[in-house]
């Protein structure tokens, strides 16, 4: 009877840590939309990207050099790279650049349409296939991006550049994570997270005059916003993402990122006083509807999208 309660006592824990480790995932991926608001102020785009990044590379070193962990084989090397390129370099680029022009509830609405494009892209490239549902969540989630578009063109051209540039995060996401897909079934996914993430900073470095200057201005607050986006979202993100996916299925938790976008309205709302336009809320659950439909379309698209986004 001992032993038999043991096991359940242990069985019962790893359940609690494993929604323990989902909650504080997405609630950090969804804090990332309300800090880049927050550090923006003082940094242009790129230069956030860069600090954030150089940060994030560190936060994630640490741990693959304590564990030893083996570096990938040459095969690997290109699919790190473009997921580097794209994922952590472009993604964040024009993230931080939307985040100038729109609010970031908005923001993480349009770039959750990620996973609709990772099935198109997994269709294509890693001969996934396109079930049924996936066209018809692809048509109710772009009505949804239609919609948040008018709303946000109402607001001036600057909300409608913030929107595209949205879209445009989405895609190098998109990309980055089928990049990384096939590189992840022969390399631990620390060491090719560490060695993107690197990738992307590497990328960045034409902005590290800017950054040095920028830092120079800024205040202590852009400093400590800039530590908390690589620190929290990016290194112990991924960190808790990698805990509860190993408990639990690439399909139920991938299910859990779509809370990211009404936890990032919350915190807009509460933290920055960003009421987004009316339109942007029945946009977003259609864009999240749509994304949800696609979902169910099949064990070979949800497992196209197993890879987690860099909030």
């Amino acid at each position: 009877m001992t032993a038999v309660t043991t096991a359940t006592a242990r069985a019962s824990w790893a359940r609690v840590a494993g929604v323990a480790a989902v909650a504080v995932t997405v609630a950090l991926w969804a804090s990332a939309f309300v800090a880049i608001r927050y550090a923006d102020r003082a940094l242009s785009p790129g230069a956030l990207a860069l600090g954030r990044l150089l940060v994030g590379s560190l936060a994630l070193g640490l741990p693959v050099l304590i564990r030893r962990e083996p570096l990938p084989g040459r095969r690997e090397l290109p699919g790190i790279l473009v997921c580097g390129l794209l994922w952590f370099g472009v993604y964040n680029v024009s993230l931080n650049a939307a985040e100038n022009r729109i609010d970031a509830g908005t923001a993480a609405m349009l770039v959750n349409v990620g996973p609709i494009l990772i099935a198109i892209f997994a269709g294509l490239i890693l001969h996934e296939g396109f079930p049924p549902r996936l066209f018809g969540g692809c048509l109710v989630s772009f009505a949804g991006a239609v919609i948040i578009g008018v709303a946000t063109s109402q607001h001036g051209l600057q909300q409608s550049l913030g929107a595209i540039l949205c879209l445009v995060a989405a895609f190098a996401y998109a990309g980055g994570v089928v990049a990384q897909k096939p590189v992840l079934r022969t390399a631990s996914p620390l060491t090719v997270t560490w060695l993107a993430c690197t990738i992307g900073a590497l990328s960045c470095l034409p902005y590290a005059g800017t950054l040095a200057r920028q830092l120079g201005h800024a205040g202590s607050s852009t400093i400590v916003w800039t530590i908390y986006l690589g620190v929290a979202p990016t290194a112990i993100g991924f960190v808790t993402w990698a805990y509860a996916l190993a408990r639990t299925t690439a399909g139920r938790m991938g299910s859990t990122t779509y809370l990211v976008p009404p936890l990032a309205l919350l915190f807009g709302w509460a933290f920055l006083g960003e009421a987004p336009p009316f339109l942007v809320l029945p946009g977003g659950a259609l864009c999240l509807a749509g994304v949800a439909l696609a979902r169910t379309g099949g064990r070979r698209a949800r497992g196209a999208q197993s890879g987690p986004p860099l909030r």
